[in-house]
C-alpha cells in the first residue's frame, strides 16, 4: 500500500487513487504551495517557474502577483493527470498567455537559457530521479541571481520515508542541498518557518553565474 502511495504521489494518474492524492495535495499542500511563493519575492514583471505544480494551488498564487504585462507564470508537472487539472484550472490565464504550462520532467525543460528570475516548488525533489541533473537544468533556465525557494514538511516527509513511500535517499534535505551546490547555486540554506501554526522548513539557493 505505501509503495502504491508514494508512486501515486511521485506521478498521479487518471485514476480514483490518482483523484485522492489529487484531492490531499489540495488539502495538505496549500500553506506549503502559499508561503514559498511569498518567500520568492515575486515581481510583478518577473518570468515565474513552479516546478512538480500539482492542482494548481501555487500557480494560482504566484499569478496573482505578476500584475505587469511582462509577467509571465511557467508551470512543468511530469504528471499528465496533473497537467490536465492545472491546465482546466488556469484555462483563462493559458489562453491569454499570461501562463504557460509542460507537461515534461524538470531534468528536460522547454526552456531558453537564463530566462527565469524566481523558481518555487514544494513536496516535489524527493521523487526527481536524479537530483543533480534536476537542478542542473533549474540552473541552466534560471538568469543570474535568480532566487529558488523549496519548502516541506521535513517531518512529515521523513516519517513517509521511513514506510518506504519515498523512493531511496533523494528524500533528505542535504542530498538536495548538495546537488544544488555542485550544479551552481550559491547561498544554499535551510531554515524552520512557522505559518497558520504549522511548523515546516524552506531551502532557498540563488543561480551563480
Amino acid at each position: 500500500m505505501w509503495e502504491k502511495l508514494g508512486k501515486q504521489l511521485g506521478h498521479p494518474t487518471r485514476s480514483a487513487a490518482g483523484w485522492l492524492v489529487s484531492r490531499l495535495l489540495t488539502v495538505r499542500n496549500r500553506v506549503l504551495e502559499e508561503t514559498a511563493v511569498r518567500l520568492s519575492g515575486i515581481q510583478p514583471g518577473d518570468t515565474v517557474l513552479e516546478l512538480g505544480h500539482g492542482p494548481g494551488l501555487g500557480l494560482q498564487s504566484a499569478a496573482k502577483l505578476l500584475t505587469e504585462p511582462t509577467g509571465h507564470l511557467i508551470g512543468v508537472d511530469y504528471s499528465e493527470y496533473m497537467h490536465q487539472v492545472a491546465s482546466k484550472l488556469m484555462k483563462e490565464l493559458v489562453v491569454s498567455g499570461k501562463v504557460t504550462l509542460h507537461h515534461c520532467d524538470v531534468a528536460a525543460m522547454p526552456l531558453a537559457d537564463s530566462t527565469v528570475d524566481k523558481v518555487f516548488h514544494c513536496n516535489c525533489y524527493y521523487f526527481w530521479p536524479d537530483l543533480r541533473k534536476g537542478a542542473t537544468e533549474i540552473h541552466r533556465v534560471m538568469k543570474p541571481g535568480g532566487l529558488m525557494v523549496t519548502t516541506l514538511r521535513l517531518s512529515h516527509v521523513a516519517t513517509l520515508a521511513a514506510k518506504q513511500v519515498m523512493p531511496g535517499e533523494n528524500w533528505r534535505p542535504e542530498a538536495y542541498m548538495t546537488a544544488l551546490r555542485d550544479s551552481g547555486f550559491t547561498d544554499v540554506r535551510m531554515e524552520d518557518r512557522q505559518h497558520k501554526h504549522i511548523t515546516f522548513q524552506a531551502i532557498y539557493a540563488t543561480a551563480l553565474k
